[in-house]
């Protein structure tokens, strides 16, 4: 047996083994998930001890196995406190902790995707600098990671301390994946440091694969932890599992699998990964504008490019996911729904418009800047001002409030809380057309860099260009004319429009960039990308982006937790603590304005200590040596 088969055999034996020793804590603790089943078939052998209960979201009965939540009283017992507030310490303990976690489980997805692009890859200069790139990406979480363990500490710590009788109840009820969560973080850090400190051995040939199959495992592991986190938050919001004493059943997937699991965990896998792309992004520019070489501008130039793609890809479905959350939500409650989005959190919604709006513009301005580190690009800049125009429309329609905050001497003058012009702009038929308005311009932004410095050759190009314009145009008039035609219709049959307008807006993502794939196949280049040729306005852009990213986090974090109101676990287990009430809208944005800064001054510091034991790579491995990086088409 030669020595390259020897290394294979090693190396796959080695790689079962790791992938065994990570699974099997998760395999011996299976057997407490039949707890309840086991318990059920002791106790049926008398009928007479059996006390059963009726599942509150389900409708199924189930034995018996838990206590009834407790009904809290405020005093020292149920609530003890410091002289402060103690929601707003549990408060920033939990955001912190959502934030770096939120970062450290999308930042290895886009090392997974970056490494794979590097190993399929055939131009073995391009490979290294995919390579080089995915190692500063996981470089950057490595730090990162060791504060998301130490804060999820402070924050079961903050719970114990603060909020004893609740999360005791919630442990008891999840009794049976406690312990699988922690085995599986230790496995999670377990695969990332031999993944880092992998990466030299194992960075050619056969090892190079087992080095990414184990991005795989590692990102596996990190979606899973998320969507058992996902799950306390959904059984607090629509608990299922338990009857209505709040007494657990025996079925720990019921628990689990609430009305809100599955839109959360796309909602929220989603918004992580346009988190984590707009913190890596920021990386890029501050390390940009410290740069002193242009290699090194280039490197970050391109470095940023890349994650603002990433980020930005999963921003664009990200509206769609969040209306599917709340239809669940109205499906489940009627009356949270109207609390979110006509009562009392109806104005945090429109500040989340104003964030969402920001996202995009700030996306849009930075590929308008991008476009000239390209050269034949100029074609495109006679036509920015009309964009510009339709994205300012689209923006002010979408952040428009159905009904107005007034004085009642303004009340009196108006002649009610709806005005009668702008009122006509802050219905649902309004706001849906706007946003979709604001995607496909985003859509059609992006067609325009991947074509910057190109010029097709392929036969039938006029064709395509034509047809590519027609269907951008009559997209719009599809999208504009069903929001108007919403204004003639019932809102039970209103509230069905938004799906061919988010299929029109789909159809431009996915057939258009696929379309002009095709077409620029074999184009013509009429000059290199000239990285690191780019303004500081674009890299200040990003950083626009990554801090919007983190305060529409923050603010969609209160909103999950405020529609509750007064119940630690709705309509089950009541908050009687001296803060059971919903803060006013100007408390709430200054607390997630405090949480926000106080992440990126803590990021900063991160990424601070991991300069200091930066990896200097060879000058040719370096990424985004002008004229020689990927071209944008190929990076979508």
């Amino acid at each position: 047996m030669g020595l390259v088969t020897r290394k294979k055999v090693f190396s796959i034996m080695a790689l079962c083994a790791m992938v065994g020793l990570l699974l099997f804590p998760v395999v011996v603790s299976l057997p407490s998930l039949a707890i309840g089943a086991d318990a059920a078939d002791a106790e049926k052998k008398d009928d007479a001890k059996v006390e059963k209960g009726r599942d509150v979201y389900y409708k199924t009965e189930g034995i018996v196995a838990g206590a009834p939540a407790p009904k809290t009283v405020d005093g020292p017992r149920d609530y003890p406190r410091y002289n402060f507030e103690s929601r707003v310490l549990l408060w920033f303990a939990n955001q912190q902790h959502l934030y770096y976690g939120s970062f450290v489980l999308a930042v290895p997805i886009f090392c997974m995707v970056v490494e794979f692009m590097g190993v399929v890859t055939k131009d073995k200069a391009l490979a290294k600098r995919y390579d080089q790139l995915a190692y500063d990406f996981i470089k950057i979480s490595l730090t990162a990671y060791s504060l998301t363990a130490v804060l999820g500490g402070i924050l079961i710590f903050t719970f114990l301390t603060l909020y004893p009788a609740f999360f005791g109840y919630l442990s008891s009820i999840f009794r049976p994946v406690m312990h699988i969560y922690a085995l599986m973080f230790v496995a999670e850090s377990g695969t990332l440091y031999i993944y880092y400190y992998g990466w030299d051995k194992m960075r050619e040939g056969f090892l190079k694969w087992i080095h990414l199959s184990m991005s795989v495992i590692l990102n596996i592991i990190g979606t899973l932890l998320m969507f058992l986190a996902n799950s306390w938050i959904g059984f607090m919001m629509s608990p299922a599992g338990v009857d209505e004493q709040g007494r657990f059943l025996g079925n720990i997937w019921h628990v689990i699998h609430t009305a809100l699991w599955n839109p959360l965990n796309l909602h929220r896998i989603l918004g992580n990964m346009a988190f984590g792309g707009g913190v890596v992004a920021a990386y890029a520019a501050y390390k940009f504008l410290a740069s002193k070489t242009d290699e090194d501008r280039a490197h970050y130039d391109w470095m940023g490019y890349i994650a603002m793609a990433l980020g930005v890809a999963f921003l664009i479905p990200l509206p769609f996911a969040g209306y599917w959350l709340m239809r669940e939500v109205y499906a489940y409650r009627q009356q949270m729904g109207i609390t979110l989005m006509g009562g009392l959190l109806a104005w945090l919604f429109i500040i989340q418009a104003t964030m969402i709006g920001i996202l995009f513009l700030s996306t849009n301005y930075y590929l308008w800047q991008a476009m000239g580190r390209m050269r034949g690009a100029e074609k495109y800049q006679r036509y920015i001002k009309y964009l510009v125009f339709i994205l300012a429309c689209g923006y002010l329609v979408f952040i428009t409030p159905h009904t107005m905050v007034m004085t009642p001497a303004e009340l009196k003058a108006m002649g009610g809380q709806q005005h009668p012009v702008l009122g006509n702009y802050g219905v649902m038929s309004a706001k849906n057309g706007g946003i979709n308005v604001i995607i496909t311009t985003t859509v059609l932004s992006f067609v325009w860099y991947m074509r910057g410095n190109k010029v097709s050759t392929v036969s039938w190009s006029k064709f395509g260009n034509i047809f590519m314009g027609c269907f951008f145009f009559f997209a719009y008039v599809n999208i504009i004319g069903l929001a108007i035609y919403g204004y003639y219709i019932p809102a039970n049959v209103r509230v069905g429009l938004s799906v061919p307008q988010v299929a029109t807006t789909l159809s431009c993502l996915f057939f258009m960039f696929a379309l002009n794939s095709v077409m620029m196949k074999g184009a013509k280049q009429m000059g290199p990308i000239e990285w690191g040729k780019i303004s500081a306005r674009s890299q200040y852009a990003l950083i626009m982006l990554a801090t919007a990213f983190t305060w529409m986090m923050g603010l969609m974090g209160y909103i999950r937790s405020s529609v509750r109101l007064f119940w630690h676990v709705n309509e089950i287990m009541r908050d009687n603590s001296p803060w059971a009430y919903t803060h006013t809208v100007g408390f709430a944005a200054n607390m997630i304005s405090f949480n926000v800064l106080f992440f990126w001054i803590s990021i900063l510091f991160v990424f601070w200590l991991g300069s200091l034991a930066a990896k200097k790579a060879p000058a040719g491995e370096k990424a985004g040596v002008p004229g020689s990086a990927p071209q944008p088409a190929g990076s979508h």
